[in-house]
């Protein structure tokens, strides 16, 4: 049996320019189907809004997005969550870091850190907070 675990994003008419912006900075292969397309359109306006989307990388990366509908309550809070991002090299944390940050917020540069030798956390142009970081094995000594 096997389980993966996807952050599964909501917006407010966005999700659709999230998604893509996701694609250009982890690359993979975006998914997106509209409120007309799935048939559900509540509002004419919604019509062209994300039903269901997601981007999905050969390299492991997955994420899913919608626009919540006018009718429904959408209230994210203060930071609910982080969505993590770790890679195996300060190289290929760099690079995702490089591009994600175009336009965010920086919480915390990408920097060395007590444990990982690249760690930073930065709150995306839509709101969403990043934790990028290099994989490193656990050595409880």
């Amino acid at each position: 049996m096997s389980v993966t675990t996807t952050p599964h994003l909501n917006f407010r008419g966005e999700a659709r320019e999230a998604l893509e912006f996701y694609t250009s900075v982890f690359g993979g292969q975006l998914l997106v189907i509209s409120n007309q397309d799935a048939g559900s359109t509540e509002r004419p306006e919604e019509a062209d809004q994300v039903k269901f989307g997601q981007v999905t990388g050969v390299n492991g990366f997955r994420v899913m997005a919608y626009d919540v509908p006018a009718s429904v309550p959408l209230d994210r809070g203060d930071k609910p969550f982080f969505v993590s991002v770790r890679a195996d090299s300060e190289q290929e944390v760099s690079e995702l870091w490089d591009r994600l940050a175009e336009g965010s917020t920086i919480m915390a540069d990408l920097a060395p850190s007590a444990f990982s030798p690249a760690y930073g956390m930065l709150a995306d142009r839509f709101g969403v907070v990043w934790v990028l970081d290099v994989a490193v094995a656990y050595n409880p000594a």
